[in-house]
């Protein structure tokens, strides 16, 4: 009778434990997540969704503990992983604005490419959190020397099988199979799709990463060919006669330069600072140059959300799955600006001070088009830096070096880097300049920090638009240049307690873009808002190239109320009448149909071949044109 007891008590004690276990590991999601609807206190209100928000750790958790047989040791381990994406989310959310989503997975495979030194600079400087961290392991590998298992080696195939059941549960989980919609169901749990943030401050953070994976997973918009060409067909007068006036742009076919400059915008929009003219070259060229603010699909950083939107016409809006695009495409041939300038004899060069293999761009220009990327090893090794990247002035020598005023045009697109957050570890060469920058009031003494190193490597940019603008003036050949920001910095907290003086918030923020004819002897300048995917098109009537009717029709539909409907993800949805939504569907059906190279049969009869133009590439060469020059 007492062995029975005792072994009913060992039962009872190996149930109790990993129970007990389970149980702390809910609360101390809650508590980490730090996020009120999945909040500690809430347990009793809402045990659903703190247990929804802990269950991917709970399943990581049981299968450590029969592959280990140790409990304690095994829900450590699960703590410490389900912290750490904690705390990335955090960190993401406290810079930009949203917290952690499926999509960011994708950039653990960009570590290697310079993300590492990038990524890295957001990391707390603060040694409290790694002090934690060293502690936390410390304690784990105490727990595996020392803490008895709970259960036998040897459970006739139980353990083997609970494995299998384990990997199996927790593979459908993270492939979004259909099946564990019921467990994250947006009527049981709710669920804001439209925001990330709101989402998870409702569900919590694993929560949210749960049903946006569930909500995209397989899910593939496909284009409407019959829409598009009654779109597009119910546009024929308008875009023939677009076409024919923006042919009548005869002009000498200039050199293209354009300048993705990394977090440009004007802070005068800040209130405090609305008299503070912090970017005078923009301002002064703006003058007698086509200029305005440009809507951008991002906030903070994905600054290559931008430039896909500009080097492809293509908006983001009609491909919402598509979060990183470069690393996310997989055609061997993306149709775009830089293949149209190809077709018109161009040279395409693309210059950025930073590691090639970053955002996938090596692979990502070959499909593009560029015969050339220049890049950080390609820079001269004695460039002097004015904080932790490549500076403007070295980008704009660069620029000026592959330019020539003989042999075929060229096509330069460079991505700056200076101006990159994070701003509270910036290194400054002036520090009293630095200290002179005015700033608003009601904000904390490190966001005035944060906002004057930005300002201080903002006007860098804006010299350097100034110093490059006067060189392009004195070349011999006509030369187009293109400045635009790609996004906002990441200044949330400025943004938060100083707000913008005409009203907007930070996710539909603008940034200023400016198109600068440097001899003038193009078409007159044109002011307006745009979209970044709108650009393109306005760059190449300019340039005098109009044989493109898809960007004709970007042109045609390139309103401030559809350009508005760009905005970063989280940010929320602009109201569209009933015109402007029939637009915006049908602009969704002719870039599906874009991309996957299926458009040219429904635009055909608007091409007109020019019997003047001699392109570059011919004969065998095409073949090579249409995989991307090699790098």
């Amino acid at each position: 009778m007492k062995g029975n007891s005792t072994g009913w008590r060992e039962t009872l004690g190996r149930i109790i434990l990993p129970v007990s276990l389970a149980l702390a590991f809910v609360l101390y999601t809650g508590f980490l997540d730090g996020n009120p609807g999945v909040a500690t206190s809430e347990w009793a209100e809402r045990p659903w969704h703190l247990f929804a928000n802990a269950f991917p750790g709970l399943l990581c958790a049981t299968l450590l503990l029969v592959l280990t047989r140790r409990a304690v040791l095994s829900f450590a381990l699960a703590f410490l992983a389900q912290g750490i994406v904690l705390a990335v989310s955090a960190i993401k959310m406290k810079n930009l604005g949203s917290p952690l989503l499926p999509a960011d997975f994708r950039m653990v495979g960009q570590l290697k490419n310079g993300g590492l030194h990038l990524l890295g600079g957001y990391l707390p400087a603060n040694p409290l959190p790694y002090l934690a961290i060293a502690i936390t392991i410390a304690l784990i590998v105490a727990l595996a020397r020392y803490e008895p298992p709970l259960f036998a080696r040897r459970t006739h195939g139980r353990r083997l099988v609970s494995g299998v059941a384990l990997v199996a549960l927790m593979a459908t989980l993270f492939a979004g199979m259909p099946a564990w919609s019921h467990m994250y169901d947006k009527d049981r749990l709710g669920m804001q799709p439209w925001s990330a943030s709101a989402n998870a401050g409702y569900n919590g953070v694993v929560t949210t990463l749960m049903q946006f994976r569930l909500q995209n997973a397989g899910k593939q918009t496909k284009p409407d060919p019959a829409e598009a060409n009654r779109f597009i067909s119910a546009s024929d007068a308008s875009l023939r006669q677009h076409m024919a006036r923006a042919a009548t742009n005869t002009r000498q076919t200039p050199d293209i330069v354009v300048i993705q400059s990394e977090s440009f915008f004007d802070p005068s929009v800040i209130k405090g600072l609305e008299h503070a003219d912090l970017a005078p070259n923009l301002h002064r060229l703006a003058e007698h140059a086509s200029s305005g603010q440009l809507h951008v699909p991002t906030y903070g950083g994905g600054t290559i959300r931008t430039e896909f939107e500009v080097l492809t016409g293509l908006s983001l809006r009609y491909f919402p799955t598509m979060q990183f695009p470069y690393l996310q495409m997989h055609a061997s041939v993306m149709p775009g600006m830089v293949r149209a300038l190809r077709s018109h004899g161009y040279e395409t060069i693309a210059v950025h001070g930073n590691d090639p293999g970053f955002w996938n761009r090596t692979s990502a220009f070959r499909s593009l088009g560029f015969d050339r990327f220049i890049s950080q090893k390609d820079f001269p090794a004695g460039a002097t830096k004015n904080g932790e990247y490549m500076p403007d002035s070295a980008m704009t020598d660069e620029i000026m070096s592959q330019l020539r005023n003989d042999g075929p045009p060229r096509f330069v697109f460079a991505i700056s880097m200076e101006a990159h957050g994070p701003y509270d570890k910036s290194t400054i060469a002036d520090t009293a300049e630095r200290n002179a920058i005015p700033v608003p009031e009601g904000i904390s003494d490190d966001a005035k920090l944060q906002l004057r190193n930005y300002i201080y490597h903002m006007r860098h940019a804006d010299a350097e638009l100034g110093r490059l603008a006067d060189l392009l003036k004195h070349r011999e050949r006509p030369t187009l240049l293109l400045f635009y920001g790609d996004h906002l910095p990441a200044l949330t907290e400025t943004y938060a307690k100083a707000g913008f003086a005409n009203g907007s918030d930070m996710l539909t923020q603008t940034v200023p873009y400016i198109l600068i004819d440097a001899h003038g002897d193009g078409p007159a300048p044109r002011n307006g808002d745009l979209a970044a995917w709108m650009l393109p098109g306005r760059l190449m009537e300019d340039a005098g190239i109009h044989d493109d009717a898809y960007f004709a029709l970007t042109q045609l539909v390139a309103t401030p109320k559809l350009a508005a409907l760009t905005h970063a993800p989280d940010a929320p949805a602009a109201p569209e009448d009933s015109q402007l939504k029939y637009t915006d569907v049908s602009m969704g059906n002719v870039a599906m149909l874009r991309i996957k190279r299926k458009l040219d049969p429904l635009v055909a009869q608007f091409t007109t071949p020019d019997p003047a133009l001699v392109a570059r590439q011919a004969g065998s060469a095409e073949e090579d044109a249409a995989a991307g020059a090699g790098q």
